[in-house]
Parts: structure tokens; C-alpha cells; sequence
């Protein structure tokens, strides 16, 4: 027990100093840069909010639209995988697969020669592509993996009733995937919150920044106000715990191969 205690106070200590630090002055900081100290500084998050508000907006429209994209995307082609045969189904797959063994890196910069000669720099787009099109190949074998564990029955008898792929795709496929669905999406929006340097190179425009790369200004900026900095931190922290949190069950539903409250779909 106390081996766990020590690793989840390393593991949160950071958190815990960016939350005492961002209530701060820099003469707080300076006299004890770890301890809390009084008064509390509340307008630390509105001046750190003022500056970081576009950031913020672009993040949460790149991530909303990556994750329509991913999981449009990623739960279709799990669907022809899992339920159809055709001429060459399983080389193509095994491409996809094949494609996690590709490091990011190695794709920089064919991808930025292919979105500048596209003329997509400085653009919303250039920010969602690579989020789609990174996070369908992982999401595509969780959902195929999902798929194929579903009842046959299900599928069978929706043939029956006289519906076709699109309506088993809607009405069976979609509502039995919502676990796997949340931890692909989840997957995505951290994915596009942690991302820097993608940013950092393709969007020059001030307002289309994302949090992330936003942040790297911010600092620069204000390099000695270390109040409004870490509030910064901590506002942009904000919509992966609330999204974890709604998320969660889901999450960890797709983590088991279940639905919630439900145990399995064997």
C-alpha cells in the first residue's frame, strides 16, 4: 500500500503544483514555489483565459471534427471487415494492420509536402486529416475485433425482417458499438489535445492554433507570470477530465469487450 501511495503522489504531484501554482503571484511563487499561499489569485484563470480563448475554440472544432470523421469512418470499414467477404479482404486488412508498425514521425513530411501542394496549410483541415486518418487505423481493428464478436444471430435475423447492410449498420452495429465507440473517440480528442508539433508547423495563423501549440506562445509571452500560465494549464486540462469522466463507463466498457451495466456481447 504505501509503494501505491508513493507512486500516485509522483504520479499527481505535477497536477497538484500546477493548481497551487496558477492561484499565485510571482513573489507567492518565488517564496514558496510548492506550498500554497494566501490570498488566492482568482484572476489568474480570466487573464490566462482571455489570452488562451481562441486556442481553446480551435481545439474543441478540430477534435469534434475528428471524431465524427474517425468514427464514421473507422465503424464503417469494421463493418464490410467483419460482416462481408470479398476478393482480397484479408490482404487489405492486414495493410491497415500493418500501418501501426509505421512510426508518426517517418510520415511528417510527406504529409506536410501533400497538405501544402493541396493547399491546405493554415487551415482547420490540416488539423483534422491527420487526426482522421491516424486514429481510423487503430480504431478500425478495435471495432472489426468488436464487430466480430457480435451474436450472428442478430445480423441473421435482420435478413429475415428484409433489412439491408445500411439498416444493420444503423440499427444493430451502431447502438451495440457505443463502448468501443467512446474509447475511440476519447483515444481521438486526447490524440488532438496532446498534439504540438503538427500544429506548430502547419499553422502560422494566430487564431488557428490549437491549445497545445497556443500554449508554447503563451509561456513565451508571459514567461515571468507564472500565475496566469499554469491557470492556462489547468483551463485546457479541464475538457479531457470532463470528457473522461462522461466517458468513462464506456471507455472502460470497450477495455473489457462489454456493455455497460450489461457484462459481455458474447
Amino acid at each position: 500500500m504505501l509503494a501505491l501511495g508513493v507512486i500516485v503522489f509522483v504520479g499527481l504531484f505535477p497536477f497538484l503544483f500546477m493548481l497551487v501554482t496558477s492561484f499565485k503571484t510571482n513573489q507567492q511563487y518565488y517564496e514558496s514555489w510548492w506550498l500554497p499561499a494566501l490570498p488566492l489569485h482568482l484572476e489568474n484563470y480570466s487573464r490566462a483565459w482571455a489570452q488562451i480563448q481562441p486556442y481553446f475554440v480551435t481545439s474543441v472544432t478540430v477534435a469534434a471534427a475528428a471524431i465524427v470523421g474517425t468514427v464514421v469512418l473507422c465503424s464503417v470499414s469494421a463493418f464490410v471487415f467483419a460482416r462481408y467477404r470479398f476478393f482480397g479482404r484479408n490482404v487489405l486488412f492486414g495493410l491497415i494492420a500493418a500501418l501501426l508498425m509505421v512510426p508518426g514521425i517517418s510520415s511528417l513530411i510527406p504529409m506536410f509536402v501533400l497538405m501544402r501542394d493541396l493547399g491546405l496549410l493554415n487551415t482547420r483541415a490540416v488539423l483534422v486529416i491527420p487526426h482522421i486518418v491516424g486514429g481510423s487505423v487503430l480504431g478500425t481493428l478495435l471495432m472489426k475485433t468488436f464487430v466480430e464478436q457480435l451474436p450472428q444471430e442478430l445480423f441473421d435475423a435482420a435478413r429475415v425482417d428484409g433489412a439491408g447492410g445500411p439498416r444493420m449498420f444503423v440499427s444493430i452495429m451502431l447502438p451495440l458499438s457505443m463502448p468501443v465507440l467512446g474509447t475511440i473517440a476519447l483515444v481521438t480528442v486526447i490524440g488532438v489535445w496532446n498534439d504540438f508539433f503538427w500544429p506548430l508547423l502547419t499553422v502560422t495563423e494566430n487564431h488557428l492554433r490549437t491549445i497545445s501549440a497556443g500554449l508554447q506562445f503563451f509561456q513565451t509571452q508571459n514567461a515571468t507570470e507564472y500565475g496566469p500560465l499554469f491557470a492556462g494549464y489547468a483551463i485546457a486540462s479541464i475538457p479531457l477530465l470532463v470528457l473522461f469522466v462522461f466517458l468513462s463507463k464506456y471507455f472502460l466498457a470497450g477495455l473489457q469487450g462489454g456493455l455497460p451495466g450489461v457484462g459481455g456481447t458474447k
